[in-house]
């Protein structure tokens, strides 16, 4: 069943919000390359640290604390710990000692998170495929653009770490 669009530009810009709430959930499709729920849920902390690894350029990566992660979700500290933890058992993220300041204690990717983020990338591609296979091709690549910059501009006003 299609739903009928929003008619007014007051209506769409109001819709423009829960549809975003809803994208997250378009990674539990029945797609190529399955992600549990609970290693999804794990994927929101492994993202914040290999985004924190992909800086440009490669010579200054950010180092990504447990505080960090807190702050990237807007969660508690010891929320954030807990998540960061369970990550760790998974055998997903490692700590070390920060090269900046040998007090601090950073994260890092473990091949086994590494692996499960090439496997996630995979599937949210197989995703936003299945989502969009009706769709023009012109469409689809526009789509996909206007996301990319959506989240550029997101990132823009995102105070720094």
């Amino acid at each position: 069943m299609t739903k009928r669009a929003p008619e007014s530009a007051d209506d769409l810009l109001n819709a423009a919000g829960p549809a975003l709430g809803k994208l997250r959930r378009s990674s539990l499709l029945d797609v190529e390359n399955p992600i549990s729920a609970k290693d999804l849920s794990r994927t929101l902390v492994l993202n914040i640290v290999l985004e924190a690894e992909q800086v440009d350029p490669p010579e200054e990566p950010r180092e990504i604390t447990v505080g960090g992660i807190a702050t990237h979700l807007g969660a508690d500290p010891s929320v954030a710990s807990r998540m960061v933890s369970d990550c760790i058992t998974a055998g997903y993220l490692v700590r070390a000692a920060s090269q900046q300041d040998g007090r601090r204690t950073v994260l890092h990717l473990s091949e086994e998170g590494r692996d499960l983020m090439a496997r996630f990338r995979r599937h949210q591609r197989a995703a936003f495929e299945a989502i969009t296979a009706d769709w023009p091709e012109g469409e689809r690549l526009a789509f996909a653009r206007l996301l990319l910059k959506y989240v550029d501009s997101q990132d823009a006003l995102r105070p720094s770490r």
